[in-house]
């Protein structure tokens, strides 16, 4: 999939789709507000109830690579 701002630069690919999605564990949870009451969350890994800022989140590599692209402006200090 792709996301705005960056276009098609950067391709992301959903776990779920993976052959074997066991194998990668994820690094946020977004979207919350809709899961079922019976999903239980791990503590240790942020979770949104909607989408996340990215720039408050990704590591500053990730950040850096993301920039490097053109593909958001640099935040404010």
């Amino acid at each position: 999939s792709y996301y705005s701002g960056i276009g098609e630069k950067v391709s992301f690919i959903r776990a779920g789709t993976l052959d074997e999605p066991g194998l990668v564990s994820p690094d946020i949870h977004i979207f919350t507000r809709s899961k079922q009451s019976w999903v239980v969350l791990p503590p240790d890994i942020p979770a949104y109830e909607a989408y996340y800022r990215w720039k408050e989140e990704w590591p500053a590599a990730s950040q850096a690579r993301r920039l490097a692209m053109g593909g958001a402006k640099k935040a404010a200090p």
